[in-house]
């Protein structure tokens, strides 16, 4: 039986980002080295050529136009993004081709802002996605139908995937090698290229704590600072709203207005975060780990993170310590 092999179409818009393509485009050329023959036949496809000049001014050539109805359409379908700022217009020729043809192509990926291709084709209605991290809101606001989230640096949902930005194209084309491939064969690549398998699904794509303080309120910000300061004590409202001047009603008030939720949730929030970071930066024992950011006891650790983050502390220390 001759070995099975997926087409691959890279569309792009004009002034994609080089690396949209490239990066993606070696994961899958090492995966046909790894395998050792051509499991991946790629092309590139756009709205111009047969040159394209990416958005740093390096001429990617080769470039086919989109094919008219008819030709046989690939198993895989890869759409780069390009500056939001664009001229008007510009990307709909790709969008309205994928309109028409998505149907028949089992799985198509954006690349960091390849999401708004995605979204004006229609393919993100009713499905979870994600984009760069500067353009998130940004998308909530063009494709309202799908659920935007930060969840991690790509996400999978029922054939669409999508990606967060640029070197997450990365990381969401060494998922899809897994899927064919394997373990083995993605992790072969994934060596290859100097890189994590797994930088994958739960991580977020900047530490929650660095979002949150680059538009963190003032008030918010004194609120934060006492919590992290006795994060492994007992951290009842009354507390709380005694260290920052507010009464327990204001202050649960407060936050439901500016944080959407209880003070508790917040600090668990925050003790969450503290323990995501010790994980990856130490190798503090489990055990220990709960005492400093008072999250009670293992077993109490282990609920949170797998209701929360969707795995057990042991396998989130494994995907993302800096040693693993």
């Amino acid at each position: 039986m001759a070995p099975k092999q997926r087409s691959v179409w890279f569309l792009f818009p004009p002034r994609t980002g080089l690396l949209n393509i490239a990066g993606p485009w070696e994961v899958l050329g090492h995966a046909n080295d790894v395998i050792g023959h051509e499991s991946y036949q790629m092309q590139l496809f756009g709205t111009g050529g047969p040159a394209i000049t990416t958005g740093h001014g390096v001429i990617i050539a080769g470039v086919r136009p989109l094919p008219r109805a008819g030709t046989r359409l690939p198993d895989v379908a890869i759409v780069a993004g390009a500056p939001l700022a664009s001229q008007p217009g510009e990307q709909e020729p790709l969008a309205a081709w994928l309109r028409k043809h998505h149907k028949r192509i089992p799985t198509i990926a954006s690349i960091c802002t390849g999401a708004f291709l995605l979204g004006a084709a229609g393919l993100l209605d009713g499905r979870r996605a994600t984009t760069h991290w500067m353009h998130l809101e940004r998308l909530r606001a063009a494709v309202p139908r799908a659920r935007v989230v930060d969840e991690g640096i790509f996400v999978s949902d029922r054939g669409v995937w999508t990606s967060a930005g640029i070197t997450a194209g990365i990381d969401l084309t060494l998922a899809l090698v897994e899927t064919h491939h394997g373990h083995r064969v993605a992790m072969a690549v994934a060596k290859r290229l100097v890189l994590y398998l797994r930088r994958s699904g739960n991580q977020a794509q900047f530490s929650a704590t660095v979002q949150r303080e680059q538009k963190d309120p003032p008030k918010l910000r004194d609120i934060s600072a006492f919590v992290l300061k006795h994060i492994n004590e007992a951290l009842p409202v009354e507390r709380i709203a005694a260290d920052v001047g507010m009464s327990p009603r204001t202050l649960s008030r407060w936050c439901r207005e500016h944080l959407a939720e209880s003070p508790a949730l917040f600090v668990r929030r925050l003790r969450i975060e503290e323990a995501r970071r010790l994980l990856e930066e130490t190798d503090l024992p489990l055990k220990d780990i709960t005492a400093r950011t008072g999250l009670g006891d293992a077993s109490t650790m282990w609920r949170v993170f797998t209701r929360r983050l969707g795995v057990t502390p042991a396998a989130y220390r494994q995907r993302f310590t800096a040693t693993a």
